[in-house]
């Protein structure tokens, strides 16, 4: 069977949510694989993955780090395995239903059927559709996306969206071992790169929804990371030149 779909989902701690957030994928439509990356979590996260890997062995993948590593360097271990394995199209996704798993097949089609090379679930580009989000984080994360837009002139609406969809092509022109940051601002290198290279991006529009089970990872130390990171990013790309690593 052709390797076409891969979502990569870290988890730390997500006992309370990975058992139906793999069902969910399991049953949408198109035969999504899924690749869980777990950071030791000390719940058993990684033992109910190995449970229902027996129930999906063609499709539900493991990778077991030795600790809590960073969301970053946790992308860049399921980005270089879907590439070795030949998938063609990548997909990033939290483990708390904050990202809607439906929403997976709209990404999907927006790089398969409507020739993109990267799409976005954007919380803001039909304006704020954040549930369950105090107004203070929601002001924080929509002013910090505009902070990014300001800074680096990317034309992004939703710069730290965590729920993505790369082809294949996107990935292999990066230098993925130059890809520094690993909370917040992982996530606005990621789209910066893909940016300055010239690939196509579009913003899809989801309704992001606060996790109800299990703890929030967002810390002080991540959201200063974003904010600091993304000046340093932009000074050094005045000084470097973005050319893809490999022929597409």
């Amino acid at each position: 069977m052709k390797k076409e779909k891969l979502v990569i989902i870290p988890t730390y701690n997500e006992l309370e949510n990975i058992r139906d957030m793999i069902q969910t994928v399991m049953d949408l439509e198109g035969d999504f694989e899924l690749l869980i990356i777990d950071d030791n979590s000390p719940d058993g996260t990684a033992k109910v993955v190995k449970d229902l890997a027996t129930k999906f062995p063609e499709r539900l993948h493991l990778i077991q780090r030795s600790g809590k590593l960073g969301l970053g360097t946790a992308y860049i271990e399921g980005f270089k395995y879907a590439l070795n394995q030949g998938y063609s199209y990548i997909f990033e996704m939290d483990a708390d239903f904050s990202h809607d798993p439906k929403d997976l097949i709209r990404l999907y089609k927006a790089c398969a059927e409507e020739d993109n090379d990267m799409a976005i679930g954007s919380r803001y580009i039909t304006g704020v559709n954040v549930v369950n989000w105090p107004m203070g984080r929601v002001l924080m994360s929509f002013f910090a996306s505009k902070y990014v837009q300001f800074i680096t002139g990317i034309p992004i609406k939703d710069t730290t969206a965590g729920f993505k969809c790369y082809t294949a092509r996107v990935l292999r022109a990066m230098d993925l071992d130059k890809i520094k940051f690993i909370g917040y601002a992982f996530q606005i290198e990621m789209k910066f790169t893909a940016w300055k290279l010239g690939f196509k991006i579009v913003e899809v529009p989801i309704i992001f929804t606060d996790r109800t089970r299990g703890t929030s990872k967002m810390s002080s130390g991540i959201f200063k990371e974003a904010i600091f990171g993304v000046i340093y990013m932009k000074i050094k790309s005045i000084f470097k030149s973005y050319q893809s690593i490999n022929r597409i």
